[in-house]
């Protein structure tokens, strides 16, 4: 066998194996014509021409029902050589309008195995004389041994080629599955929710999303906005307590260039830049009074004004909107307007609390321990009941986003495979009695083995911040200009995170 031919068996991608395995065949014999057809149904397909003509043949389907000399090669499981002006086997309507037609041609079936033909293989004399094809008996034979070998090859191809495309689409959908979050859940309680979320998704009114910090909302939005018919235009959020007032109001309806100091062109608002989609707006009941009218005119006539802008602008957007807090508790205290309410509200969900849907604490563990190995590339940890028996009935004050972050903390500092009850930081292991959820945190509780050093790793975000804060008062004697100085922030931004976290002097130092 020549090193040409070994080449062969090396190539993987169907396409080019088959050309160069066609035009091999084509230089043996001293032809000028070949192509190669595979079965597909009850079809025959040129998948690859060579020589004059080529361009009208390959992509050519042939009906099984009709006479052909592929047809017959690959239900016979032979070769054969036809004279094609006497042939009844020749599909002579191929050639209507060739130029040089065929006189004769050598056929022979593709093996994926011994018993399995996939397709056949032409070699094609265009001479008058039928002077160039080789048909001596032993010749064929060896011609015969070739293709067979060269056919496993070409198959063995053809199923990688297959097997990688459907690798890719698995990769593809996985991938899809991992950028659309999972929403993990079987109690009743949040079994009910999620019935509200699906239905909700084939409207297109407004939804108000409640429940406490780290409960899912914006998770629960994204799956409102993917399964709905705006699922290809924007899916824009905004957290209406993470900018100040005074930016809040450009950074959701725009600006025109000079409507304020530092203006220097037009900017598009989240409404303008969402229009077809959805906004998100999390933690609706800390937005400002003068902002909410600027919503309601969103919610009332579809419309926005940006600063400086003389002319209404139409959109066309679906707000769903979040709060941890007593919306009509705000509205009695006449912290929030009440015809906003009942416009955001067309829709209501409430998201149930970790603690109240414990039976779903095992299937979060487990999901996020799969997650967090396959993000950091570890052997997935497992969890002993005695642990698990813990986190089942701690109390979860920082919800879904506390056990996810728990989960990251106990993969990294836990070294054994499997998370033991002592894995767990002390509060899991001995929650508090006081009824606050932040009493029992390690900042607040010194280490056994070291009793200056602080583990902050159990600790949710809001009480970290809470913590912090009570600590930094304490050190300057409740001065609040003091200890807004040694924070780094101003007065005013402390005073208002104190009230906030709801922290005062006469509470237990």
């Amino acid at each position: 066998m020549s090193r040409p031919e070994i080449e062969l068996f090396k190539e993987l991608d169907p396409e080019a194996l088959q050309k160069k395995f066609l035009n091999s065949l084509i230089k043996i014999q001293n032809v000028r014509r070949g192509s190669i057809w595979i079965q597909k149904n009850d079809t025959y397909v040129c998948v690859e021409a060579a020589g004059a003509e080529s361009e009208n043949i390959k992509g050519v389907v042939l009906e099984s029902g009709h006479p052909s000399i592929v047809g017959w090669v690959i239900e016979n499981r032979q070769m054969t050589v036809a004279e094609t002006r006497s042939d009844l086997r020749h599909y002579r309507e191929v050639e209507d309008e060739f130029v040089v037609k065929s006189s004769q041609i050598l056929c022979f079936p593709l093996f994926l195995s011994e018993k399995e033909v996939y397709g056949a293989v032409q070699i094609i004399d265009t001479t008058p004389g039928k002077t160039r094809l080789n048909l001596d008996k032993e010749y064929l034979e060896t011609l015969q041994n070739l293709v067979d070998i060269c056919s496993i090859a070409m198959g063995n191809a053809i199923l990688f080629a297959t097997e990688k495309k459907k690798s890719l689409h698995l990769k593809s959908a996985l991938s899809r599955l991992q950028k659309e979050s999972l929403i993990i859940g079987q109690s009743p309680s949040f079994e009910k929710s999620m019935g509200l979320v699906k239905s909700y998704a084939d409207t297109d009114f407004h939804v108000l999303i409640t429940g406490e910090s780290g409960t899912g909302k914006e998770l629960v939005a994204e799956r409102l906005h993917k399964r709905s018919s705006r699922r290809e235009k924007p899916f824009l959020a905004q957290n209406c307590s993470a900018i100040p007032e005074t930016l809040l109001e450009s950074e959701l309806f725009g600006y025109k260039k000079g409507a304020f100091t530092g203006a220097t062109r037009d900017r598009a608002g989240l409404f303008e830049a969402a229009d077809g989609g959805t906004v998100f707006l999390d933690e609706i009941g800390d937005m400002p009074m003068s902002t909410q009218a600027g919503l309601l005119r969103v919610l009332q006539k579809n419309e926005i004004k940006p600063l400086g802008e003389t002319k209404a602008r139409f959109i066309d957007v679906r707000i769903v909107a979040a709060t941890n807090k007593d919306i009509k508790k705000m509205i009695a205290d006449n912290s929030f307007r009440q015809d906003l309410y009942y416009r955001l509200s067309v829709l209501p969900v409430h998201l149930p609390p970790l603690r109240e849907r414990r039976e779903d604490i095992p299937l979060l563990v487990k999901h996020f321990l799969q997650t967090e190995s396959a993000n950091a590339n570890m052997r997935e940890k497992k969890i002993a009941p005695n642990a698990m028996q813990h986190l089942v009935t701690y109390d979860w004050p920082g919800n879904i986003r506390e056990l996810e972050n728990l989960i990251r903390y106990l993969m990294v500092t836990t070294p054994e495979d499997s998370i033991q009850a002592l894995s767990l930081p002390l509060h899991f292991r001995e929650p508090s009695t006081t009824g606050d959820p932040y009493a029992a945190t390690p900042f607040l509780q010194p280490r056994l083995d070291n009793e200056f050093m602080v583990d902050l790793t159990g600790l949710t975000w809001p009480g970290l911040e809470k913590s912090y804060v009570h600590s930094l008062l304490k050190k300057h004697n409740w001065n609040i200009t003091w200890a807004a100085q040694a924070s780094g922030i101003n007065r005013s931004t402390f005073a208002s995170r104190m009230r906030k976290l709801n922290i005062k002097r006469n509470q237990t130092e």
